[in-house]
């Protein structure tokens, strides 16, 4: 029967109306038939028992990711989505994620909220670092490791160059970002409403802690000239910069640069100090928006892309997060609001209501 104006808002919003699929309310499925059209579009055939048991497999990472890493309790799920053997079949998901009726209310709810971590799941999982995670890291994480020298006596380490006249720089410190796994990336797209998984671009990063400013925006020139970063392959709306205004740094080392300055590590300090309050309400920094980031957190941040090179032929850009930051603002970080549990605990809260946009989260 002819349908002229029967338009699904939902999909349409989704499509384009700039509307993520997980803000979407429910779906509008009516029949199972039109259920295993709609998974097989999706990317998986029902008919496929690998492919079934991996939706499975989905459902229960997204049962362990509500229960485990977001708080909820086991027995406020209803049972049915915690049995399979009473569920049976993923489709009655969908099917009640499309229901409207009164007495199908927690069904649909939950539902919905499965059926978006699955979602997630299944892109978090999906992507070139899972298929070729070693690969990744050696390429992108042994041109940092190789530049790293510690000496034996004092236990420093610095970075330095493998050419004469190139620079050696002390550090406070040296941390490879532990990759994200799958479980906190999820977290991470379930609590950024314009988020996707294309778009995390910090699973794998280094940090520099730098024993004092200056010494910060060394670091950043070493990375260039010693071609560890292509700064072509930066992405530019990535970067944040809240540790210092760069313009500013680079009049006030050129003026020093100019009257002859010969100072201590401490004096400069206090010569950047100073000009930062002097021009405060002139300068600008450059934030990349972290809702999560307390406002403390001081440190240079970019994302940059490396060409990775897979056995066999395949040839990709991956993108990998570099911060740097002196060790005031790395003290800072430890102690204040910013510290990684409170960063979690906020973002943690923001996916639970990204799940449940009807929940009362005080968290």
């Amino acid at each position: 029967m002819p349908r002229p104006f029967d338009f699904d808002e939902k999909m349409l919003t989704s499509l384009v109306g700039g509307r993520s699929a997980l803000d979407l309310p429910g779906l509008r499925l009516r029949s199972e038939d039109e259920a295993a059209a709609f998974v097989r579009a999706y990317g998986f055939d029902l008919d496929n028992e690998d492919q079934v048991e991996k939706l499975w497999y989905y459902h229960r990472r997204a049962l362990v990711l509500l229960t485990e890493k977001l708080g909820f309790k086991a027995d406020e799920i209803p049972e049915v989505f915690r049995d399979r053997r009473q569920l049976l079949d993923l489709r009655r998901l969908l099917l009640w994620a499309s229901s409207s009726h009164p007495n199908e209310r927690e069904l649909q709810r939950w539902s919905c909220a499965l059926l978006r971590v699955m979602h997630v799941f299944v892109h978090a999982e999906n992507d070139l670092f899972s298929a070729f995670s070693e690969e990744i890291q050696k390429q992108i994480l042994s041109p940092f490791q190789e530049c790293l020298v510690t000496d034996g006596s004092t236990g420093v380490t610095s970075v330095k160059s493998a050419r004469e006249t190139g620079d050696s720089i002390e550090l406070a410190g040296f941390e490879v970002k532990p990759f994200k796994t799958s479980s906190s990336t999820v977290i991470k797209l379930l609590a950024k409403p314009d988020a996707f998984a294309m778009s995390v671009f910090d699973k794998l990063g280094v940090r520099f802690v730098t024993r004092n400013l200056f010494d910060t925006f060394r670091v950043v020139r070493f990375l260039v000239e010693e071609n560890l970063v292509s700064f072509p392959h930066v992405m530019a709306d990535q970067s944040s910069n809240t540790l210092y205004p760069a313009d500013l740094f680079v009049e006030m080392t050129q003026k020093m640069a100019a009257e002859g300055q010969h100072l201590t590590p401490e004096e400069m300090e206090a010569v950047f100090d100073r000009a930062l309050e002097e021009k405060k309400d002139q300068v600008q920094f450059v934030r990349k928006e972290n809702f999560f980031s307390g406002e403390d957190y001081r440190f240079i941040k970019f994302i940059s892309r490396r060409l990775v090179r897979i056995p066999g032929g395949l040839v990709f850009f991956y993108p990998f997060e570099v911060q740097i930051m002196d060790r005031r603002a790395h003290e800072k970080i430890l102690s204040g609001p910013s510290h990684h549990q409170a960063y979690k605990d906020r973002q943690r809260s923001a996916a639970r209501r990204r799940l449940f946009p009807d929940l009362n989260d005080p968290a």
